[in-house]
């Protein structure tokens, strides 16, 4: 259950303090959407919370825009409003006054060609002439923490940045949800508008090169579509596995992906996972994706998630004490989205509460999170996913039995348990039939060395940690 604020708390604030209220509901909601629904339909809203808090309206830049968020969104909004405030709130949703207010011709279904992710069905695109970048300028190299999980993925996106149409050409990033892609490729894109400014540089996810390609067809736009895309210098396209079933669509990317290479231009994609482990996408263009350099991002290590919860929080204007950072990185392992959320959650959390930021603190605001992993992921959870996923017996993993195909299991599960749990190594040994920690150390460095070098592997452990996460 979310901690929510009374009445009585909110009053108490300075003024200003409805501007805090609505953005402690979007950071609540960046934490629930996925990054593209968040940043397409959350993160352009604005609102005006009523003085005594009585309604918040929240202006939407047009009609249809209005009706989704309504339809998918508003029902959500309303009730983490509520709980924040402790009391109901009317939300009201209404068009921006200055807005344009020309309603959007809506994209019929074509079944012939591919259906369109739901999230872009009737979105109508004011696109200018020639390509707009699309990028972050606020995602850079300089603000991208480094360490062992993202530091060859790094260097080669440097080296694009730096020298693009030479080597690593396509470069493919994999890697799970949040683990900092989107960053990289941003990064990579500005990198290279600062050394070459008048570069055609686009970023695109691959969703909206979809929603491109339906449009041209109704439209019998392909040679404007065609030259867009044909005369980049760079394409950033995020997400590729959206290909999947899209047969026109994996047509008209292998065109252009030939035609970009043809004029050395250089292109990075990334996915979520490698390129063989691509499913339903044409075997010639994963075969293209696997042909210059790909490149994993690992979840990031202890120390690096520790570097990243200080940055972020100087980034807002906080400072996060460095033991506050080890207990919030060690209890959030998973990947860099989810770290910012906690600690998004936590500096709200100090803001309504007017207290510094301590351990306790961030106990408290994370409560809900904590709670949720101390119940889902234990090693004993962690034991019988592992063991259904390789298909032996939950008690083999505490047996005295060598062969391989039990082995490897149990080391895979010890891992599993260093890295997801806060057992010690002794503790971890001793849930594994009584073994000696060194054995569990062992287990934890080999998985963990392999894992860099096997993609199989790395494939197999992002399935079994998103399993177990829930």
């Amino acid at each position: 259950m979310t901690t929510g604020l009374s009445s009585s708390t909110i009053d108490s604030l300075p003024d200003g303090s409805g501007d805090g209220l609505w953005q402690a509901c979007i950071d609540q909601l960046a934490q629930e959407l996925p990054e593209q629904q968040f940043n397409t339909w959350i993160k352009p809203l604005v609102a005006n919370v009523a003085n005594d808090f009585s309604k918040v309206v929240v202006w939407v830049g047009n009609r249809f825009k209005l009706d989704w968020v309504r339809a998918q969104y508003a029902g959500r909004i309303s009730h983490i409003l509520q709980q924040m405030y402790g009391q109901p709130i009317l939300l009201e949703l209404a068009i921006t006054p200055k807005e344009n207010l020309v309603k959007p011709r809506s994209v019929p279904f074509i079944q012939e060609i591919e259906a369109l992710p739901e999230s872009f069905v009737g979105i109508e695109e004011n696109t200018p002439s020639g390509p707009r970048t699309r990028l972050n300028t606020a995602l850079t190299f300089d603000n991208l923490v480094e360490g062992s999980a993202n530091r060859m993925a790094r260097a080669a996106a440097t080296h694009v940045a730096t020298m693009p149409g030479q080597l690593y050409n396509p470069l493919f990033i994999y890697g799970g949800v949040g683990l900092g892609k989107t960053h990289l490729m941003h990064a990579v894109g500005n990198r290279l508008l600062e050394e070459r400014p008048e570069a055609k540089v686009l970023y695109i996810h691959a969703e909206q090169f979809v929603s491109d390609v339906v449009k041209a067809y109704q439209r019998k736009t392909f040679d404007e579509f065609k030259d867009r895309y044909h005369s980049l210098d760079l394409l950033l396209i995020d997400d590729v596995q959206f290909f999947a079933n899209k047969e026109r669509t994996q047509e008209e990317f292998f065109n252009a992906f030939e035609a970009l290479l043809a004029k050395k231009s250089h292109i990075v994609m990334t996915s979520d996972t490698y390129p063989k482990g691509l499913t339903d996408i044409h075997e010639r263009l994963v075969s293209r994706f696997d042909a210059g350099l790909t490149v994993a991002i690992e979840p990031p290590e202890l120390e690096m998630r520790v570097a990243i919860l200080i940055s972020k929080a100087r980034h807002e204007g906080a400072e996060m004490p460095e033991e506050v950072a080890f207990f919030v990185a060690k209890n959030v392992r998973s990947n860099v989205r989810e770290l910012e959320g906690a600690l998004r959650k936590i500096l709200a959390y100090s803001r309504f509460n007017q207290k510094e930021i301590s351990i306790q603190l961030a106990r408290d605001a994370l409560r809900d999170l904590l709670s949720i992993q101390n119940r889902q992921i234990s090693v004993e959870n962690i034991q019988k996913t592992v063991a259904d996923y390789y298909k032996i017996k939950v008690a083999d993993m505490y047996s005295k039995k060598r062969p391989a195909s039990i082995a490897r299991p149990r080391q895979i599960a010890m891992y599993l348990a260093k890295e997801l749990t806060q057992k010690s190594l002794p503790e971890i040994g001793e849930l594994f039939g009584g073994r000696d920690h060194t054995t569990v150390l062992h287990a934890v460095r080999k998985i963990s060395a392999e894992r860099q070098q096997l993609s199989e592997l790395n494939q197999q452990l992002h399935v079994l940690e998103q399993t177990l996460k829930g």
